[in-house]
This record gives structure tokens, C-alpha cells and sequence, in this order.
């Protein structure tokens, strides 16, 4: 995954990313998929997936592009795996190929999505604030309860990724990153404060 240039000098959670009135994003046209192709291969490094297997993905599940317009003009795009639980164990075992990967890996619109994984982040300019709604897009019922997982490709996707509440986790997949869905996390125990607001209520008998 990668973005042009930019930099996320605040942290957010992914999931409280805000909303950027300027620019747009919905479901990607077939009429994109040429162009947006384009992109991702200019802007993310190594990227091997043409127009043609793009348009294959696209084809299988519809949601799965997401196009970053202002003013009707494309200033990017993202790419996402919808995997169901046997392409969540692939991905984690490094048993898929993410460049070309078998769509029984894939969830289907009657499956469960149980991870999901960023295929590809291509944007220029202010594209790259589009990720607030996409992030909205990936809180429809049928995608909330998976996490999200990326392998960054350039030092800006790493910073996008640190900034935005990924971490990387331990797989057999060369460096990946999940973000743990804010409502899948268990709460964090506080024993620390418990004890200074007793000390203190004791302090003052």
C-alpha cells in the first residue's frame, strides 16, 4: 500500500478518522477500474495486478474498490481482499497469494467477512483524506466485525499505518499489520488509579 506524499501528524484510530467534506468516495464504476489500475501501478511499488485482474475482483464483489474524487476528478482509489475464515488463516500463514488470490479465499455476499485486508492505498494530493469515509464504508454490518490487516510497501504507507491505529503482528506473513477493530479490544484495567483514589480518600480521614 502506498500514498504520493503527506504525512498523518496526528494519531487517530482508523475507525475515528473524520469525515473530509472535499472529497468524495464511493463504490468504484467499471469504467475506473482501467484508470485506477494505472495509479496503483505508478504510485505503490511492486504492484503486479493489471487492469484485467482488477476488473476480475471488481466483478466478484463490487464493494471491494473504492474510488477518492474531487470535484469529478479521481485523486485515487483502495483495494480490498474481503477474506472469509479459511483466506484469514491463509493470509496469516502466508499461504495466499496476495497478488493473484483464489477467490475461495474470498468471502462471498452470503459469507461471514472475517478479516480484510487493504489490497492497495493509491492516492495523490488531498486524496489521501478520503480514508475517513472509507473507513465508514468498512462499518456496513457486513464488515464490522473483521479487523483490518495491510503490508505497508513505502516509509508514507508505514507512517499512515503507525497513525492510524495498525500494529504489527506476529504471522508467518512478512511484515503485517493489523488494527484491531475498537470494539473487538479489551478494556484495559486501571489497578494503578484504583489504588491513588483509595490512598487518597484514606489520606483524607
Amino acid at each position: 500500500m502506498s500514498m504520493e506524499r503527506g504525512s498523518f501528524a496526528a494519531r487517530h484510530d482508523f475507525d475515528a478518522l473524520p469525515l473530509s467534506p472535499e472529497v468524495d468516495v464511493r463504490r468504484a464504476q467499471f469504467s475506473e477500474i482501467a484508470a485506477l489500475s494505472e495509479m496503483a501501478r505508478r504510485l505503490v511499488p511492486g504492484v503486479q495486478i493489471g487492469a484485467t485482474e482488477l476488473a476480475t475482483y471488481f466483478a466478484f464483489d463490487p464493494q471491494s474498490i473504492l474510488t477518492f474524487t474531487r470535484k469529478g476528478n479521481l485523486l485515487g482509489g483502495m483495494a480490498f481482499l474481503f477474506l472469509n475464515d479459511h483466506g484469514h488463516d491463509a493470509l496469516l500463514l502466508d499461504d495466499i497469494c496476495l497478488t493473484a488470490p483464489e477467490t475461495r479465499y474470498l468471502a462471498s455476499a452470503n459469507d461471514d467477512v472475517a478479516a480484510i485486508y487493504i489490497w492497495a492505498i493509491a492516492a495523490t494530493g488531498r486524496g489521501i483524506a478520503g480514508l475517513g469515509k472509507a473507513a465508514a464504508h468498512l462499518r456496513q454490518v457486513r464488515f464490522r466485525g473483521a479487523d483490518c490487516y495491510a503490508q505497508p510497501s513505502t516509509v508514507a504507507g508505514r507512517e499512515i499505518m503507525r497513525a492510524t491505529g495498525f500494529e504489527p503482528v506476529s504471522s508467518f506473513q512478512p511484515d503485517l499489520w493489523c488494527y484491531e477493530r475498537p470494539w473487538h479490544r479489551q478494556p484495559t484495567p486501571m489497578p494503578g488509579a484504583f489504588i491513588q483514589a483509595r490512598s487518597f480518600a484514606d489520606a483524607r480521614h
